[in-house]
């Protein structure tokens, strides 16, 4: 699969874009167990143009996390189109534009899946921001708004229209949010439809490496894309390489290399977004990192409480005296 120039090889994964969640140190540690490629969180256009410095300290890219895009969304034409055009000075692999967030706070706005509403904007702006870049320039997005208005298809071949470079489809609508299944037929539909040229990513659902190759073997996308079942789970990508490989999974990490990932992780974003904040968004991962660990309810709540990195380290101590003490 080819994302403009760029070569990912057979059967890609890529590491979905979550906001306050794929920052670098997290995308890091999802290359480092094997995701093929990585977004950054979602970044408002808006803020970008005017500069919010927590906003543009999004847009920073590793050498080490390459393939790596830069996500951006917003309803204005203008300001996306300058947004890209920032962007593209941070020099990501490619650009991929947000045509598929349901928060009401992006969606209600126009924005996000909010843009399945307004599809002569949506091409408009996609068109635009595809012209003022020179790197390639991708979507991700849903069915459609909700049930009566499934329009996937006939979306994929407009966007290919407006020159995208790959497609990435959420299987669910915006009135779905995040429940029932993610219907991976309408997934499959656009993806053999015979006037699609362009790789199409699947995204929605895939929480193991034996439904990773599922999807590609049922459906013949062209990448997969995971989101949630990676959160605090950073070696779900090694499990669905080596299963796509050769058919077998590799040995799950132990506790002891679980809370090594999880301190390296948190030092990482530190670095990049300060303890504070960094704090605050790691919470959302010890559930993940902590899966197996017995009678953990007690320690989850000490570690969300933390407001050090030394409190953390010492958590992280005790976690491990007592399952050596099982």
């Amino acid at each position: 699969m080819k994302i403009g120039s760029i070569d990912l090889g057979e059967r890609p994964v890529f590491l979905a874009p979550m906001e306050d969640v794929t920052d670098m140190a997290f995308r890091l540690t999802c290359k480092e167990m094997g995701a093929d490629v990585v977004v950054t969180e979602f970044v408002s256009s808006e803020a970008i143009i005017r500069d919010v410095k927590k906003t543009l300290n999004k847009l920073a890219v590793d050498e080490r996390e390459r393939p790596v895009a830069i996500q951006i969304y917003g309803q204005n034409v203008e300001s996306m189109v300058n947004a890209a055009i920032t962007a593209s000075k941070a020099n990501p692999d490619y650009i991929d534009i947000n045509f598929g967030c349901p928060v009401r706070k992006v969606a209600g706005k126009g924005a996000g899946a909010g843009m399945l509403r307004t599809i002569p904007l949506m091409m408009e702006i996609t068109s635009k921001v595809v012209k003022a870049t020179h790197l390639p320039v991708t979507v991700k997005t849903r069915l459609g708004w909700d049930e009566k208005s499934i329009i996937i298809n006939d979306i994929a071949e407009m966007l290919q229209d407006c020159g995208i470079a790959a497609l990435t489809i959420h299987g669910r609508t915006r009135a779905q949010m995040y429940t029932g299944e993610a219907d991976w037929e309408m997934i499959g539909k656009v993806k053999n439809n015979p006037r699609i040229k362009i790789p199409i990513i699947g995204n929605g659902d895939i929480d193991s490496a034996e439904k990773a190759k599922q999807m590609f073997d049922i459906y013949g996308v062209d990448g997969i894309m995971i989101g949630r079942a990676a959160v605090g789970n950073p070696w779900i990508f090694k499990q669905v390489k080596q299963f796509l490989n050769d058919g077998t999974l590799p040995e799950m990490p132990n506790l002891s290399e679980r809370i090594d990932f999880c301190q390296k992780h948190l030092e990482g974003s530190m670095v990049q977004k300060g303890d504070i904040r960094a704090l605050h968004e790691m919470r959302k991962h010890y559930s993940g990192y902590f899966r197996a660990v017995k009678n953990f309810k007690p320690f989850k709540i000490e570690l969300m409480n933390a407001k050090t990195l030394d409190e953390l380290k010492d958590i992280f101590g005790r976690i491990r005296e007592s399952a050596e003490a099982e």
